[in-house]
């Protein structure tokens, strides 16, 4: 299978000389008598750079060979997480900056889908948003529902949020696995 420029919606992956990209960003042009472009912003799945291309009709695009591969948070050792394969039971190590930043929010056996491209990890695909809970923050007091006024908390994950008062140990909260915000407390 190979792809035309109008196939490279945000999300593809494609293949350009043997390096896995994502697109993340995608303009049409039409230039009158030389025909579409195609101007994408691509992010290099290996090392996380963004660059931009353009595309011509005529121009065949690789989609990248990636396989996906349902894997659980086993434990993590320093800047490590241990995964195991559900099928397989096969376990992979992969440091956390391979993993990006959602990787902070990828809670102890949580199944994620890991990706791999020739054999090596890449990147995960993880909901946007996920449910965790608070071993840390201060305690709220009665009515404190009303303000806007947010209190930092650590999650089971560790990493720190900023919550409303109210928020107690114990309270599960989603929050968004983009940005890092508090979005509700778990009903």
């Amino acid at each position: 299978m190979v792809y035309g420029h109008t196939d490279l919606k945000v999300g593809t992956l494609i293949e350009l000389d043997g390096v896995p990209y994502r697109v993340t960003d995608y303009t049409h042009k039409a230039m009158g008598r030389g025909g579409a472009v195609v101007q994408v912003k691509i992010k290099n799945l290996l090392n996380g750079g963004v660059v931009e291309r353009s595309f011509r009709s005529s121009d065949k695009i690789s989609p990248a060979d990636v396989t996906r591969a349902n894997m659980q948070l086993l434990y993590r050792e320093g800047n490590d997480l241990v995964f195991m394969n559900n099928e397989t039971y096969e376990q992979e190590t992969v440091s956390a900056d391979v993993l990006g930043d959602q990787s902070k929010y990828v809670a102890d056996s949580t199944t994620v889908s890991l990706m791999f491209f020739n054999g090596r990890v890449i990147g995960l695909d993880m909901p946007n948003a996920v449910y965790l809970e608070i071993t840390q923050t201060e305690p709220g007091a009665k009515g404190d529902t009303a303000t806007t006024a947010l209190k930092p908390a650590t999650v089971e994950t560790g990493v720190q949020v900023m919550v409303p008062l109210f928020i107690n140990e114990g309270d599960k909260i989603k929050v968004n696995t983009l940005t890092g915000a508090y979005l509700e407390r778990q009903k």
